[in-house]
């Protein structure tokens, strides 16, 4: 935010932009993002489209949970590969960005990582609602 203030003061008042500047907005923009993307999967507070829940019975809502973290895992970790192909495409071809120079391939690995780890988050969301849904049915059955 400092940046963007900096580089539209600048332009505004001076008539010179900081060089670099869009650059530089765009890699920490990619940082914010995908690193608040597992803590977003961890807390399961993704968008999400509700209106109807209340009509569904449980055993709905239990299963549209389920394959709903799923597709997210698959979704994810798909993309966590690609990335990381994509990164190693980069190293290969040596990218930097346009005006400073800075190699690409590091913010594409981060981002790798981090959606590879949040696929891994929405499998351990999978995985307790799991153990949730069993543990209740063993409680149902005890009672």
């Amino acid at each position: 935010m400092a940046l963007t203030f900096v580089d539209v003061g600048g332009r505004k008042f001076f008539n010179h932009s900081l060089p670099g500047s869009l650059e530089l907005t765009e890699l920490l923009m990619v940082g914010v993002i995908f690193a608040a993307l597992p803590l977003v999967s961890l807390r399961d507070e993704h968008v999400t489209f509700d209106s109807l829940d209340s009509f569904l019975p449980n055993l709905v809502r239990h299963v549209q949970d389920l394959l709903v973290h799923l597709i997210c895992a698959a979704a994810l970790l798909g993309l966590g590969w690609l990335m990381g192909q994509t990164a190693m495409q980069f190293i290969d071809n040596g990218e930097t960005t346009a005006q400073l120079g800075i190699p690409k391939a590091p913010f594409i690995f981060g981002m790798s990582g981090l959606c590879a780890l949040s696929g891994l988050l929405h499998l351990k969301l999978c995985w307790d609602s799991l153990r949730s849904s069993t543990h209740a049915a063993h409680t149902n059955r005890t009672l």
